[in-house]
């Protein structure tokens, strides 16, 4: 027997993990003909069936989940072999992925990304926006700007700011509802909600705001077209500090309210963390947030 061959590998793990040919050959950027036929080569390379198909689903068979097994393995040796291989990287040269919030990504970043390209005009900076964490153990991103610290310890984690917030409306939305004068005031004002109201209202409990999910009657899973929502007047929300103030027509809430307070956590991984190119974005965005 021949040994399987790592792109007939790589669809079967694919498949595996997503449940479906479709789901899997979008992840791969193949056609799903062409993922079809990896994971039926594999299958006829190894002698074994992989899937049975359960309706319009895939069921992995008990040789299916070995080889699974097996598989994960070989594709964080992968991963490995990509990581030291980047990491030995020395050129000024290549592309850098950055992820961060949508509205960091919008907001914050432009600046700094204008110092990047007058420093290393070869170098290409991929903004990556996406409110999840994205997995920098399997390449989706170079460096991670986020406010929750990572635990896995192959990663490097600089704290690189304490951010504020406060509460911002629209003018418009104040001068139609009035302006709340106490934080127990505000239970009475419609809110613009940001992915989980839940979590929301349980975080603003503390600070006497006691709000119900009555009082976010519009959300998004997007912090930009939430805080586009706040502009246009439907609302109220928490907001960073820097970004508030350079968004016009927009007023501060409860001025002699403490501010809330938000770690910034800059993370690579320790390997990449000696690549120039990945040691110089990250070196200029730590300096660039430690000055804000």
């Amino acid at each position: 027997m021949n040994n399987p061959d790592w792109n007939h590998i790589r669809a079967f793990m694919a498949t595996a993990e997503t449940g479906s040919l479709s789901a899997a050959a979008r992840q791969l950027g193949l056609t799903q003909p062409t993922l079809s036929r990896q994971v039926a080569a594999l299958e006829a390379e190894l002698g074994v069936l992989l899937f049975e198909r359960l309706g319009r689903t895939l069921a992995l068979t008990e040789a299916g989940h070995e080889l699974r097994a097996h598989s994960r393995r070989m594709g964080a040796a992968a991963d490995a072999l990509t990581l030291a291989a980047t990491g030995q990287a020395q050129s000024i040269e290549g592309t850098v992925r950055i992820t961060a919030s949508d509205v960091m990504s919008a907001h914050v970043l432009p600046p700094v990304l204008r110092q990047l390209r007058q420093q290393a005009p070869k170098l290409t900076i991929d903004v990556v926006a996406a409110n999840d964490i994205r997995d920098l153990m399997r390449r989706e991103a170079d460096i991670a700007i986020r406010h929750v610290r990572p635990q896995q310890p192959e990663l490097i984690a600089r704290l690189v700011q304490e951010a504020t917030a406060h509460f911002y409306a629209a003018s418009s939305y104040l001068e139609r509802r009035g302006r709340p004068a106490s934080p127990a005031d505000l239970a009475s004002h419609d809110f613009v909600g940001f992915a989980d109201v839940d979590r929301s209202i349980e975080f603003m409990a503390p600070l006497g705001i006691h709000l119900t999910p009555e009082n976010f009657r519009i959300k998004s899973t997007s912090g930009l077209a939430s805080w586009e929502l706040v502009k246009q007047g439907f609302g109220i929300c928490p907001m960073a500090d820097d970004v508030a103030a350079a968004t016009p027509g927009i007023e501060r809430l409860l001025p002699g309210m403490e501010a809330i307070t938000f770690p910034v956590w800059l993370t690579t991984h320790r390997e990449l963390h000696t690549s120039r190119r990945i040691r110089l974005v990250f070196d200029l965005l730590a300096e660039f947030f430690a000055g804000r």
